[in-house]
């Protein structure tokens, strides 16, 4: 495992210059230098990772989850996430393009976003579940990247870390409005999983164990979609106006009203 605390710190391991600023780093991901791994390399990082990439010849995993880069997506890590890159086929050029902006939590500090930044829930997605952009809604995030760019090569003043705040910000808010596109876009394959959700609470329900198993958890949903806890409160929350959590509540009451006596019930 390798643990990255400062930003700094991966640029050398990148084999890259140090960033312009110890807390932000900008990166043309086809300007990163390729070299040769036989083995995966686990990660952590200390800071946010914001990316929007197309990448070909490489694996990667987020937790045991393997991630194709060939389509052009967006994805977000937190602090402290575990991923992996793969080993690299040197036989093979990987083909690679777009950026990636790392954010320590301490240029946050003392910014409002450093208090909203958390509410995201996209934080807690998993790369499987990354953000797949129009080509308008790219050109968009593009347009934003590249002012944080500009913000990030000029000479630091005073007013640099708010305006790039600002524009991370933006690129956030705009992130979360795309999120909620793709939910509604992707109707048939996000309506299949809110049946698979109420076959699974029934199945659950029914069972003979329900007593000494408990109440099902939304982590325990979430993990016989193979889907993360925030992914589906979220998809359920735009397809419903309910939370995986009151989906679980509400059909423990529709079960309880079936099997009370109607002596008692009324």
């Amino acid at each position: 495992m390798k643990h990255f605390k400062a930003i700094g710190e991966f640029h050398r391991y990148l084999n890259l210059p140090a960033p312009h600023h110890p807390l932000i780093s900008v990166l043309d991901v086809g300007a990163v230098p390729q070299s040769a791994r036989h083995e995966p390399v686990n990660m952590v990082m200390d800071f946010y990772s914001i990316s929007v990439k197309r990448m070909s010849n490489v694996s990667l995993k987020y937790g045991q989850h393997p991630f194709d880069f060939n389509d052009g997506i967006m994805s977000f890590m937190s602090p402290n996430q575990v991923f992996s890159i793969g080993a690299y086929d040197v036989g093979k050029k990987i083909e690679k393009s777009g950026w990636v902006i790392y954010v320590h939590p301490d240029f946050f500090w003392n910014t409002p976003l450093a208090k909203t930044i958390s509410q995201y829930d996209f934080w807690d997605y998993s790369l499987k579940e990354a953000l797949f952009l129009s080509e308008k809604e790219e050109t968009i995030i593009n347009k934003i990247i590249q002012n944080i760019l500009q913000e990030y090569e000029a000479n630091i003043d005073k007013f640099s870390k708010r305006i790039i705040v600002s524009h991370i910000e933006a690129m956030l808010n705009y992130a979360d409005r795309y999120y909620h596109r793709q939910f509604i876009t992707r109707e048939k394959t996000n309506h299949q999983v809110l049946e698979r959700v109420e076959k699974l609470l029934t199945d659950y329900f029914n069972g003979e164990d329900l007593i000494s198993k408990g109440l099902p958890t939304v982590a325990y949903l979430a993990g016989q979609l193979n889907l993360s806890p925030k992914y589906l409160s979220s998809l359920l929350k735009v397809l419903t106006g309910q939370s995986t959590q009151q989906h679980i509540h509400d059909k423990l009451i529709r079960k309880a009203k079936r099997s009370c006596r109607p002596q008692i019930c009324r």
